[in-house]
């Protein structure tokens, strides 16, 4: 039947409303089932009513027809098409493709250097580069098939290694649980401590989502570069075991230890005194870096001037380092806040401390939220008399793991000072050591160079004193005063230039020397490069010495090449023990406690 333009313009109404909802074999059959009902022409001008190719009409037809007649099998339920229809896919056209990219992604090359495969670079584009460089070519859409059916998938980090885990890890996790099971029996309290995350003030975005109208979402910033007129809200918790609250304080400031101590001492005024009135101890789990950090003196004293103030024995139980997220603090009080914070930006201080009020949940935890707008500096350590006072009287150390557990008395104790005295360690008489087998020079040479190195030398230490002075000044606010008298270094300018010889002479270890100077390995190293140094910028020209001899890399290569020369030499061993308080350069780590 011949169709004018009218009747294909019906045709088209019907074919637009059918197409979005049948498939392709519903759609091929619709379209041959029109065409062969037209007869003669009929293809051409469904074709055209479709939009549909002539090719695809006449399929339709002819699949139509072959049914009817019964020559051609029905296709089978689900299909659109018969098997082998279509374009074969790149991993069956290409036999080596699927060989190829999966020893691109494979886990034991993919970090090798020497891979042409970088862990930056493990995208599908990237993946389809590379394989086209080797002769395969194929779509990104055809390797993350690929990829799905040998079972990977896009994954993100897990976050589940803990890293090196010290010996004693769970010992001091069953310490502190005994400890706080025998407070909590007793109703003593029980607070878990630690500084949360610093949260930029401002129209900044932050995580999670919250009901809005649609289409009016929170507008905030495109960057996060912070503010510095605003600041930071610096929030340092306080979690009660014993009744499930929370006090947070909320500064603008730094997490100091003098900060972290004030939040205590504001929790305890305001809530622990009234809640344990008759309490006369404290026990505080809490990190092992930090504010609260093992190593920190600052943590220690300002708990012994809060355990004067309240009367209370604060006894303080570090967690093993790298064992933060077990404080209950973090999964009791914390994960509430940030979930109270989901996807509104912290304007200003106050809404912070808003929504850290706000906080509670299904269990019962409320929360306390207080402003403190004091100014907490950097870098206010207690001086090493005031240390040395509370290792001495005010610090009662547990006998496991006493860096970790310790009790902080509210009045001194008195008697003996616990500590051992340091005693310097045994050394070898400097005439003994300063023999030409030793030291390449004689005896007369090395007391000239000494007495050449003497005045420099003073000069070097007078100006690194005052540059010590300037630098506490500057960080302090107290006045650079110099100390007049007072006694001198102990390591004499003699023992500077034997150091020096012993290394260049004998290629002597630094602990050698150490054990011959009494001195450690550190003091040698310090103590040769400043002799080398102070020798070159006064041109001082060494008197002549031998050829390096064979070098004594321990301590019995040493005393044979001494008895070959007709020296008699004993080392002694050394005699000190208990702790040496040395100041170090690094800073420990605020998460884990370590340099």
């Amino acid at each position: 039947m011949a169709s004018d333009g009218v009747d294909e313009a019906r045709l088209s109404g019907v074919f637009a409303a059918m197409q979005p909802v049948l498939n392709e074999r519903q759609w091929r059959r619709l379209l041959g089932a029109e065409a062969r009902a037209r007869g003669h022409g009929g293809v051409a001008a469904v074709a055209r009513a479709s939009g549909a190719a002539e090719s695809t009409v006449a399929a339709g037809a002819r699949e139509l027809a072959g049914e009817e007649a019964g020559g051609r099998e029905p296709l089978a339920a689900g299909r659109s098409r018969r098997a082998g229809g279509g374009r074969k896919k790149a991993e069956d056209r290409d036999a080596g493709l699927r060989p190829a990219l999966l020893g691109l992604v494979d886990a034991s090359t993919r970090g090798d250097p020497m891979s042409p495969l970088r862990w930056t670079t493990l995208s599908l584009r990237d993946l389809e580069r590379e394989l086209g460089a080797r002769g395969h070519r194929c779509g990104k859409d055809a390797v993350a098939r690929i990829l799905a059916g040998e079972g990977y998938s896009l994954q993100a980090h897990s976050r589940v290694i803990e890293g090196r885990q010290h010996a004693d890890r769970d010992a001091q996790f069953r310490h502190i649980a005994v400890m706080t099971g025998e407070y909590l029996a007793a109703g003593d309290p029980v607070i878990s401590v630690d500084g949360k995350k610093k949260e930029k003030l401002g129209e900044f975005g932050r995580a999670g989502r919250v009901w809005r109208p649609r289409g009016d979402p929170v507008r905030v910033r495109d960057h996060d570069w912070e503010d510095l007129t605003v600041g930071s809200a610096v929030p340092y918790g306080i979690y009660d075991i014993a009744a499930n609250t929370g006090f947070v304080v909320v500064g603008n400031s730094h997490e100091t230890t003098a900060f972290s101590v004030s939040s205590i001492r504001r929790w305890w005024l305001a809530e622990g005194s009234l809640r344990y009135r008759n309490a006369r101890r404290l026990l505080v789990t809490c990190d092992a870096g930090g504010s609260n950090g093992v190593r920190f003196w600052g943590w220690k004293d300002g708990l012994a001037r809060l355990a004067e103030e309240a009367g209370l024995e604060i006894t303080v139980c570090h967690y093993p380092p790298g064992t933060s997220k077990w404080n209950k603090i973090e999964h009791r009080l914390f994960c509430h806040i940030t979930r109270t914070w989901r996807g509104r930006p912290l304007e200003t201080l106050d809404e912070a401390v808003a929504g850290i009020a706000a906080t509670v949940t299904g269990q019962g935890l409320k929360c306390t939220a207080v402003r403190d707008d004091a100014g907490y500096p950097l870098n206010r350590n207690p001086s090493r008399q005031r240390r040395n006072y509370l290792e001495d009287h005010l610090l009662a150390r547990h006998d496991f793991h006493g860096e970790w557990n310790y009790a902080v008395l509210p009045s001194p104790r008195h008697g003996p000072p616990r500590r051992p005295k340091i005693t310097p360690d045994p050394r070898v008489e400097a005439a003994t050591l300063n023999r030409p087998a030793l030291t390449g020079m004689s005896q007369a040479d090395v007391l000239a160079l000494a007495g050449a190195l003497q005045a420099p030398l003073a000069a070097d230490r007078e100006q690194q004193n005052a540059a010590l002075r300037e630098k506490r000044h500057a960080v302090r606010g107290a006045p650079p005063q110099k100390r007049s008298g007072g006694p001198s270094s102990r390591i004499s300018v003699l023992d500077h230039v034997l150091a020096l010889r012993f290394r260049e002479h004998l290629d002597l270890p630094t602990k050698v020397v150490g054990t011959l100077l009494g001195i450690n390995s550190a003091t040698v190293t310090t103590i040769t490069r400043r002799t080398a140094r102070i020798l070159g910028e006064a041109g001082i020209t060494p008197p002549p010495s031998a050829p390096p001899a064979a070098p004594a890399r321990s301590q019995e290569a040493l005393l044979a090449h001494a008895a070959a020369a007709g020296i008699t030499l004993t080392i002694p061993e050394p005699l000190h023990t208990g702790p040496k308080f040395t100041k170090s350069k690094r800073k420990p780590d605020e998460k884990t406690g370590k340099l």
